[in-house]
């Protein structure tokens, strides 16, 4: 009988697996076969900056840019960070696409609003 079988936890989510021995030995010997490979690393200015995790949650559960996370972690609108910067409505909402490259000086007026590096607006 090669029939795996799930034991569930309270909420009814599986939490651990029962397998036959020769399947989980294949399974074993399938890790031992990959290959890993090791990626070059190149060091650059912002190996020491960080971004929240309260952020990065937002862009990832939300789909947003990292200026569009930061604009809500901070819990503005684009019109209120337009307002504080002087920059129109429409210049936030295009640095906010996830293409875009903002300018510098525009990242330094974001970063004065969201209390952070300018730094921690570039990916």
């Amino acid at each position: 009988m090669n029939k795996i079988q799930f034991i569930n936890d309270s909420a009814g989510q599986a939490e651990y697996v029962v397998m036959p021995v020769a399947e989980y030995k294949r399974l074993v010997a399938l890790e031992d076969e990959l290959e890993f490979q090791d990626i070059a690393y190149h060091a650059d200015e912002h190996d020491d900056v960080t971004i929240p995790h309260e952020v990065v949650n937002l862009m990832l559960d939300q789909d947003v840019s990292l200026l569009a996370a930061w604009r809500i972690f901070r819990g503005m609108s684009q019109q209120e960070v337009a307002q504080i910067t002087g920059l129109t409505q429409s210049s936030i909402s295009q640095a906010e696409k996830k293409a875009s490259k903002p300018q510098s000086k525009t990242c330094e007026r974001l970063a004065a609003v969201y209390q952070c590096e300018p730094s921690q607006l570039i990916l």
